[in-house]
């Protein structure tokens, strides 16, 4: 049973490699790329870059909205090969909406790893009386962003242009596909007595929760994108930082690979939004310092103040949806991901359009700072005034979800 789990658990790391740090964020390092080879400009990368976001987000209203398992696991081995095909058709055209569709359905296949597979991992653990944790499948996002940048680094020192880069992420796709497929089981129906005796367990947060907190996980999704989509090109274009774009985006990853795992700990001693609210101000910090400094030194740490932070502001969100709504989590976890995913449509395009106009992406950085810091305000109202919070902040010390 245990090598059972650990492929199990492999599987959801192989689809998040693929669908997040390949279908996703091969685009972030190969972005510098493609605008110097082709005619593609600030503007028009961060189109391209909300237009992926665009189709999560219609990733996510798909997965909340279904309910059947056996069709959950369809849809994401169909996402897996969605993939393979959106990430080798970049280097078939330089049309900019051929390229925009391509985008919008890598996105699409993003929620194949990271809600289906994960609700589908979730699914096999507890059928099989294992510990229902996630933590090491979300670490999959983390070395995904790692393997991306160190791919287009490696393929770089070889000279190859952006196309050549592009059919090599479809190769490795391809490798990645195999085990994320193979490795996940095929679920087994959950009974009805099962099903309605979960149910009873719910709780519906109040208004008051759901207002601020998808208000606030606006908030976090604007500042995030901003640093995912063009912190390799903002990099590269300090001249005393030319040739460090890629090995900063994989220091990202690298700190985004634990950061889910410590902050799941994190929130045992100060509450879900406490280390929400950590979390965010700590980001703010990491998203300010490449408009504040050009030093090597501070923008590595921009990374790992980036990194760790990110992915633990998903995970401790889902979490919560999770433990309000253990009989459908995708319920919450869907209107979670549209504020969420609102925000990564928005900002990808208006810094493109600011950093087009201004010469620089400094405004786009406080900008997204700035919305950060709000998200983290809005969490202390939160925190202070409703009854939702308080419970979950104090069941998290308590320990007594598990």
């Amino acid at each position: 049973m245990h090598s059972r789990r650990f492929k199990v658990l492999l599987a959801g790391i192989f689809s998040q490699i693929l669908c997040i740090g390949v279908a996703r964020f091969a685009y972030t390092p190969l972005l510098p790329v493609m605008q110097q080879q082709t005619w593609i400009g600030d503007a028009d990368g961060g189109w391209l870059a909300a237009l992926n976001y665009s189709g999560y987000m219609l990733g996510a209203v798909i997965a909340a909205s279904i309910r059947n398992i056996q069709l959950k696991d369809t849809l994401y081995r169909a996402g897996l090969i969605l993939a393979v095909i959106t990430t080798a058709g970049m280097a078939l055209t330089e049309h900019f909406w051929v390229w925009a569709g391509l985008r919008f359905f890598a996105g699409l296949s993003s929620t194949a790893s990271m809600l289906l597979a994960s609700g589908l991992i979730l699914h096999w653990l507890i059928r099989h009386q294992q510990r229902g944790e996630l933590g090491v499948h979300f670490a999959g996002v983390g070395v995904g962003i790692v393997v991306a940048a160190l791919a287009v680094e490696a393929m770089v020192q070889l000279s190859l242009d952006w196309q050549a880069q592009w059919w090599g992420f479809a190769a490795l796709a391809v490798v990645l596909l195999i085990p994320a497929w193979r490795w996940l089981p095929r679920p087994e129906p959950v009974s009805a007595a099962s099903a309605q005796h979960k149910t009873s367990q719910d709780s519906p947060p109040t208004s008051t929760f759901m207002r601020l907190m998808m208000a606030a996980y606006f908030c976090a999704g604007y500042g995030y994108v901003i640093s995912a989509t063009f912190i390799v090109t903002i990099v590269e274009r300090e001249p005393s930082l030319v040739g460090t774009g890629n090995w900063v985006f994989a220091l990202v990853g690298l700190a985004a690979a634990p950061a889910v795992m410590l902050w799941d700990l994190i929130a045992r001693r100060i509450g879900y939004l406490g280390a929400l609210v950590l979390a965010m101000l700590i980001q703010v910090v990491g998203i300010l310092l490449p408009a504040l400094t050009t030093s090597l030194f501070g923008v590595l740490l921009s990374a790992v103040l980036y990194g760790g932070t990110f992915l633990g502001c998903v995970s401790l969100v889902l979490t919560m949806a999770g433990r309000l709504y253990p009989s459908s989590p995708a319920r919450l976890m869907g209107q979670m991901t549209l504020a969420y995913g609102a925000a990564q449509i928005i900002a990808p395009a208006l810094t493109g359009m600011i950093a087009e106009r201004t010469g620089h992406y400094g405004l786009g950085l406080w900008l997204a700072a700035g919305f950060v810091a709000l998200g983290a305000v809005l969490l202390l109202w939160l925190r202070g005034v409703d009854q939702t919070a308080q419970q979950l902040d104090a069941a998290a010390k308590a320990s007594v979800y598990t």
